[in-house]
């Protein structure tokens, strides 16, 4: 799907859900607050979602979805979630739950479990349990061989979805032992389980996603036909694996949905209130921490710009660009969240009102996409065991590597090129030392010089500036693998599971998402619409990561915060996602009097 295509159905997207703070519109905020308050599950909000197609865009058109790219149900769920997390994640696990039928089932399976999911049918995803979390090889639901297929015993908790679902897609034991050949993927089917062989558990109440269904099924013996495993016996843990890879990606979306409205909310709030005979947003610091929060969600965006789209432009390098999304995006805007608390004050408690009870909503939302699908721990580890040939290559590759690299980030961070077809089973468990965000990035330093001496005066100072920047930051990349090669020296063995290591790999991955803002730039600033590409973001979305490291030195240019403050005002006046993405949102229908309501008890 071309930009344009893409930018015009998410257009028509909005305008069907309708401007959320009007309550006659599709997903008004109101009805969000009173599912959230009641643990409601938002059943009403699905089957519109569901009507409208909303699961065709995570189904491979091939067997009659209609997605061939992931970053298109990336971006439809983007403008859900910033509705409601629950909502999203609600439709979002039918596809989740899809993925291994995506990379390993036939075309005959595939055919069925979209048509039935057509008819109606739901799907859950069965990978956890509540004994081993993240430990697969440890998980003890067994899959014990029978005529003409399985009888499935033990518990899977908590999954999304596992009450509200009709089928669940399980990851099980069927071999002797433990080994990464041992598990296998199969899918039970609620409606044709003989009686007393599947229970749902009791629902978790949750301190985000409220109104999500998170509770479990146990299996006593359930019957799983032959026809119902996906992929050979034995290849579980790698489809999971590789179903991971997605699924951490996707949910990204809602922590970017989740500041995009609440920093929405503490703008207004800032332009409205007054203390002391001027608007808050005048007071510098208040208006230095918006434009921060900005530029933070902005670093985000160019990450997951990359990393969704490494799904079809670098499949194998999956493991890497999931892993470093999963870190930087929950990790930094938990903090960016935190910051907008301290603009808003005290309204941050007003659970019910229609505007400050989203923000308290998202912020409590915004946990789930730390630790769904993998947390920050899983996919540090992930990245601290490729972290020596990561760090070898990004220093020793020769000109044919980069130069490879450098054409693969030019549709990975080009918003107008095209992407190949989806073909999941293309993803590896490892890089092999491969990050092209990495190793193309001196190519787009250079690029971004060349940028800078076609502009005008204070924009080429403010492009110097930001290729300054990134170089030093770049320039880490030889400190840090003398720093892992004397961690893994000093420590032999004891070196994988070392708490050394998780610093090596944050480190790291703070340099990617570096890389990822010079690329975006680099490559879709021809693809941006005004008042995008600005080289004051560019700036401050780097300043921001070089504090990371230097957290009290002043900002190289401290007037580009007024401009980004400037920026952030008006993509919210025109009514844009507050993304490198053109997308224009849902018309402001909502009553004007006393809608935004600075002054609220």
């Amino acid at each position: 799907m071309s930009q344009a295509e893409l930018t015009e159905l998410a257009r028509r997207f909005e305008e069907y859900l309708g401007d959320p703070h009007d309550p006659a519109s599709r997903m008004p905020f109101t009805t969000v607050l009173e599912h959230d308050e009641r643990d409601a599950f938002p059943y009403a909000f699905v089957g519109m979602l569901r009507r409208w197609g909303f699961l065709d865009y995570g189904l491979p058109a091939e067997q009659g979805g209609k997605a061939g790219n992931p970053e298109t149900g990336f971006t439809l769920m983007r403008l859900v979630a910033r509705r409601d997390g629950a909502t999203a994640i609600a439709l979002g696990l039918t596809q989740a739950a899809f993925t291994p039928v995506w990379i390993a089932g036939t075309d005959e399976q595939k055919r069925r479990q979209i048509a039935d999911i057509h008819a109606g049918v739901g799907l859950s995803w069965g990978l956890s349990e509540a004994a081993h979390g993240s430990d697969l090889l440890n998980n003890e639901v067994v899959a014990e061989r029978v005529p003409g297929g399985y009888r499935l015993t033990g518990e899977k908790w908590p999954i999304g979805n596992a009450t509200y679902s009709d089928r669940m897609v399980v990851f099980a034991r069927t071999g002797p032992r433990r080994g990464a050949g041992d598990y296998s993927i199969l899918v039970v089917d609620k409606w044709r389980a003989e009686a007393e062989t599947v229970r749902e558990t009791h629902p978790v109440k949750q301190h985000g996603v409220r109104a999500l269904d998170l509770s479990g099924l146990r299996f006593d013996g359930v019957f799983v036909p032959e026809e119902d495993r996906i992929g050979a016996e034995g290849q579980g843990l790698e489809i999971a694996l590789k179903t991971s890879q997605t699924a951490r990606l996707v949910i990204l979306s809602l922590a970017l949905s989740g500041v995009d409205t609440s920093l929405r909310t503490a703008l207004e709030f800032a332009q409205d209130r007054v203390l002391f005979d001027r608007p808050v947003v005048e007071v510098p610091h208040t208006g230095r921490q918006l434009a921060e929060s900005f530029a933070e969600l902005m670093v985000a965006d160019a990450v997951c710009l990359g990393a969704v789209r490494s799904l079809q432009a670098s499949p194998a390098q999956v493991s890497v660009w999931s892993s470093v999304a999963k870190y930087v995006v929950p990790t930094v805007l938990e903090e960016t969240l935190s910051r907008l608390n301290l603009v808003l004050g005290a309204r941050v408690f007003l659970r019910t009102h229609p505007r400050f009870g989203m923000h308290q909503k998202m912020l409590r939302d915004l946990l789930v996409t730390n630790m769904a699908d993998g947390n920050t721990v899983v996919n540090l580890r992930n990245i601290g065991h490729q972290l020596p040939s990561l760090l070898e290559r990004a220093l020793t590759a020769g000109p044919e590597v980069r130069a490879a690299a450098a054409d693969r980030t030019a549709v990975l961070y080009g918003m107008d090129t095209e992407l190949p077809v989806y073909r999941p089973h293309l993803q590896e468990l490892s890089s092999r030392g491969l990050d092209d965000a990495v190793l193309a990035a001196p190519r787009a330093l250079e690029r971004l010089r060349a940028l800078a001496d076609e502009a005008g005066d204070k924009d080429r100072d403010r492009l110097v500036a930001a290729a300054d920047i990134a170089g030093e930051l770049l320039g880490r990349l030889g400190p840090l693998r003398d720093r892992q090669a004397r961690l893994q020296a000093d420590l032999g063995r004891g070196y994988a599971h070392s708490a050394e290591l998780f610093d090596l790999a944050q480190e790291y991955c703070l340099l990617h998402a570096a890389a990822a803002c010079v690329h975006t730039y680099v490559h879709s600033h021809g693809a941006m619409a005004a008042p995008l590409p600005s080289p004051a973001l560019l700036l401050l979305q780097l300043e921001r990561l070089r504090k990371r490291f230097h957290p009290y030195e002043p900002y190289r240019d401290p007037d580009a915060v007024a401009e980004v403050l400037d920026l952030l005002t008006r993509l919210h006046d025109d009514n844009r996602l507050l993304s490198h993405w053109p997308i224009a949102l849902a018309e402001r229908t909502a009553p004007t009097e006393g809608v935004r309501c600075a002054e609220a008890r």
